[in-house]
């Protein structure tokens, strides 16, 4: 039994719109890897002059990594970058997971380049692999190959800052540091791809050298767009801290307003990247999601003590000027396709759950999981929107590391909190661990991956 839909006209527009720029993003990426694929074929499948053809063959495979890596590369560069419209497109929690993968293929290739380069150029010469490496690094024929060496270090660096368990032990204002030298890797290797890559040198492929300029300039200045458009809304809006509210002892909230802010466009369930310039914070920028719907006169986040950082929100002053990047997120009520929904919290994922209960209407049930009952936030805020709006509200407290409190939530709980589940979409914000936790639960409850909106806590 399915319950009623709620799929209206112009949601229905936007669903069509998605899909069919979705089809040219993937068409053009897709293409993208044809292109290089050929331009590789047109120019390495003859090894008639080839006097070593196992030195060949490395050296051009070389060749055909390193185009596809730089490619990637860019691709990652857009990936990083946030780019509202692919937010929008495909929902940066989705983002993120490509953003991550397409690093580590980017990787792969690019120490595959590495490898196969100079193997290929050391079986022609009859030595070793790091005599011939050394030998290109101090040869002042081979242009950028110590950028393109830099940048191959800072790429490593970044790949392995990003991998889970390294993430878990840095501050993210050192991840952040660490992760936004990607853009001087890439940098670094421009100045390697032309003057040194045989397929695109302007000297034997003019035509070639052109695409690729088009391609590397191309994503560079879809990169200013995001730089400069935050510096924009400076001015445009000017946003600055007009409240700092303790929720609790580790949930500080900060209430901030502008001018003509219905004009940003924001959305329950959206997040902005928040950079707040004031001493120890103007130089990162963190996501919080927005914790009550936007009214245009001012914007509300709330953020849980997890670092040095946030450890310290509770004390930036009222007047201090915000610069804003966003808003992005696609967990939004857009996604909604029937008349009941369940809107799924865990810890401080409330925030845009809050925002979402503040403005959905229809048969609502919200649940919020804690571990402790000092852990649950905005519960007089959530009581009144219960009262007034007449939806349901579970609050889930324990820890499964408990013996009492291991089934919290279980498929079988899920079904006695909602009996009618599998009749709802169900909206899912919290931590990494809980969400893939919950998304087993929640499916086997019934509910169908298409009912499924989901916003992980991590980068």
């Amino acid at each position: 039994m399915t319950g009623p839909t709620l799929v209206s006209p112009a949601l229905a527009r936007a669903r069509h719109v998605r899909r069919t720029v979705g089809l040219l993003a993937w068409g053009l990426f897709l293409g993208n890897i044809g292109a290089i694929v050929w331009i590789w074929l047109a120019f390495n499948l003859d090894f008639s002059f080839a006097p070593n053809f196992t030195a060949a063959l490395v050296s051009r495979l070389g060749g055909l990594t390193g185009l596809l890596g730089a490619y990637l590369a860019l691709v990652q560069v857009l990936l990083l970058a946030r780019l509202p419209f692919l937010g929008r497109l495909v929902g940066f929690d989705r983002l993120t997971v490509w953003h991550r993968w397409n690093g580590y293929a980017c990787l792969l290739l690019v120490l595959a380049h590495t490898v196969l380069a100079v193997l290929g150029r050391a079986l022609d010469d009859h030595v070793s692999f790091l005599r011939e490496f050394w030998a290109l690094l101090a040869d002042n024929t081979q242009v950028g190959m110590v950028t393109a060496t830099v940048g191959l270090a800072l790429f490593v660096i970044v790949s392995v800052s990003s991998v889970t368990i390294a993430r878990r032990k840095l501050s993210y204002e050192l991840w952040y540091g660490v992760h936004i030298t990607a853009y001087a890797a890439i940098a670094l290797a421009w100045f390697h791809e032309i003057p040194t890559g045989g397929d695109i040198n302007p000297a034997f492929h003019p035509g070639v050298t052109t695409y690729w300029r088009i391609l590397f300039f191309g994503t560079l200045a879809l990169l200013a767009f995001r730089v400069l458009s935050p510096l924009v809304n400076v001015l445009r809006f000017g946003l600055r801290v007009e409240e700092v509210i303790a929720e609790g002892p580790t949930v500080t909230s900060i209430r901030i307003t502008g001018r003509r802010l219905d004009r940003l466009g924001a959305r329950p369930g959206q997040f902005f990247l928040w950079r707040f310039v004031t001493r120890g914070y103007w130089w990162t920028a963190h996501p919080f999601s927005l914790s009550a719907a936007p009214d245009g006169r001012s914007l509300r986040i709330s953020v849980k003590a997890a670092g040095g950082h946030t450890s310290r929100m509770g004390s930036i002053p009222v007047g201090t000027r915000v610069v804003a990047e966003g808003p992005f997120g696609g967990f939004t009520e857009s996604a909604r396709q029937r008349a009941k929904v369940l809107l799924v919290a865990g810890g401080i994922g409330i925030t845009p759950i809050r925002a979402l209960a503040e403005t959905m209407d229809g048969d609502l049930v919200v649940i919020h999981r804690v571990l402790r009952d000092s852990d649950v936030v905005f519960r007089e805020e959530l009581e009144q929107l219960a009262a007034r709006r007449r939806l349901v509200v579970h609050y889930i407290v324990g820890d499964h590391r408990d013996e009492e409190s291991r089934h919290l939530l279980s498929t079988e709980h899920l079904r006695e909190l909602v009996p009618d589940i599998a009749e709802r979409d169900v909206y899912l914000c919290g931590p990494p661990g809980m969400v893939a936790w919950m998304l087993s639960n929640i499916r086997r409850a019934g509910v169908s991956r298409r009912r499924l909106n989901v916003e992980r806590f991590a980068l």
